[in-house]
């Protein structure tokens, strides 16, 4: 059986420790390892094979982060982000029969290998979803009421999309499940359901899946089939579960101290209580309780437990300003390395810039900055004018508005270097790449 991984999602619901370009499945928030990371490592014990369903500008970090469990899998990045139900028809294409559908952003804690080897002998008859018993209302899932039994699974009843608080007590009352987000079907199914609600589309993806993508509605694939298909199964899941959707679950599954606080940084709590506090740096709570306090370097949330998911709302108003926050840490992962933002003004920027082991940037050019660098780790070669040089700790060099430069790290530890730009207009989008090692335009 093969496990396709879902890790295209831009998590804004846990803004602003999640954002779009490095989103929070791979967020380091539980000890050493992201939940892309558990998530693959999940898989490996559940497949034969693991392959990852992601985008074009997630691609790398997928890589990076395969090769810090020395993890292997398959990466097919998907041609637009258009929902689930897209991706999984892709992943079919890649499955030989039987397959697996799971999320990369979801806390799972229990043996969920031991389900999935009882689900698959159904595979062939049903799309079987996971649900999970609810230990509470909760207005922020889909529910699913099972039917008649069919041998270890149970035929869909009725699926629902995120219920108002009185009907999602209704449902725990009356047997619901939470709806887990993840499928374990045949990839004959599939083509058969797919082929029967929309005619014509499999065949698209199977000729080119550029046409398939274009072709394919926008929507999930809870919407597009399974609350459509009369083949729907639900195995019941007794496992600890949680889609970490927003800061209230992910309060619910950290770690709590004497006073109910969960803390990932350092905190002086006087009089506080059932407060969630995130930061890299001293907080201090004096009399506070139940609040969410999330402090990043360029952004602070400070929101009553309770109405944690408005946090989008915040990141739609930053959109419609153009506001570059929704979308990027003053961390930016690169295919070569990282940069973090230390300080902007109106016509200059400091950055701590890391590049990799053997890696290098694009050979390019700037027309509204020149910038300076001095290296504090490592060792750098600067290709500027036709040029090649060696910077080692210490040492800098100017890179002049307008000249093609590169910069290169030849050794085997990581370059950390400052670089200071100066200019009268200071953007991302100044730069003219003229070679590049990852097919960037």
């Amino acid at each position: 059986m093969k496990v396709f991984i879902l890790s295209g999602g831009k998590g804004t619901r846990l803004f602003p420790i999640s954002r779009e370009k490095y989103p929070k499945q791979y967020l380091k928030i539980f000890d050493s390892k992201s939940l892309f990371q558990m998530a693959v490592e999940r898989a490996m014990r559940i497949g034969d094979e693991v392959a990852i369903i992601t985008n074009d500008e997630q691609k790398f970090i997928v890589r990076d982060q395969l090769d810090e469990i020395s993890a292997e899998a398959e990466i097919l990045v998907e041609p637009a982000s258009k929902n689930t139900f897209p991706a999984i028809i892709y992943a079919s294409l890649h499955a030989d029969d039987t397959f697996l559908i799971t999320p990369s952003d979801h806390f799972i804690k229990g043996d969920l290998a031991r389900y999935i080897r009882r689900a698959e002998k159904h595979a062939g008859e049903f799309i079987i979803t996971f649900g999970i018993k609810p230990t509470k209302p909760h207005t922020g899932y889909g529910y699913i009421k099972p039917g008649e039994r069919a041998g270890e699974v149970f035929r869909v009843e009725r699926f629902t999309e995120k219920p108002d608080m009185e009907t999602a007590k209704r449902f725990v009352s009356e047997g619901y499940l939470w709806n887990s987000g993840m499928f374990l079907t045949s990839r004959e199914v599939l083509r058969e359901e797919v082929r029967r609600h929309y005619p014509g589309l499999y065949e698209a993806f199977e000729k080119d899946v550029g046409e398939g993508y274009r072709r394919c509605p926008e929507t999930s694939f809870d919407y597009a089939i399974m609350e459509r298909t009369e083949r729907a199964a639900v195995m019941e899941l007794d496992i600890f579960w949680s889609d970490l959707g927003s800061f209230d679950s992910l309060y619910e599954v950290m770690e709590k101290d004497e006073n109910g606080n969960a803390v990932r940084g350092e905190l002086i709590s006087l009089d506080s209580r059932n407060n969630l506090v995130m930061s890299d740096r001293l907080v201090s709570a004096i009399g506070v309780e139940d609040l969410l306090i999330v402090d990043t370097r360029d952004a602070l949330l400070i929101s009553k437990k309770g109405v944690a998911e408005r946090v989008r709302e915040v990141v739609r108003i930053l959109k419609e300003r153009g506001d570059e926050r929704a979308e990027v840490h003053t961390v930016v992962h690169r295919p070569w390395g990282s940069y973090v933002l230390l300080e902007r003004g109106e016509n200059y920027w400091i950055k701590r810039i890391v590049v990799k082991p053997g890696e290098r940037l694009s050979l390019q050019r700037h027309m509204h900055r020149s910038e300076h660098w001095i290296v504090v780790r490592g060792m750098a070669k600067v290709i500027s004018e036709g040029k090649e040089y060696f910077l080692r700790p210490g040492e800098s060099t100017f890179v002049p508005s307008g000249v093609k430069h590169r910069l290169v790290n030849p050794g085997r530890i990581p370059l950390e270097m400052i670089e200071v730009a100066i200019g009268d207009y200071l953007s991302e989008d100044d730069i003219e790449r003229f070679d590049d090692e990852y097919g960037r335009g």
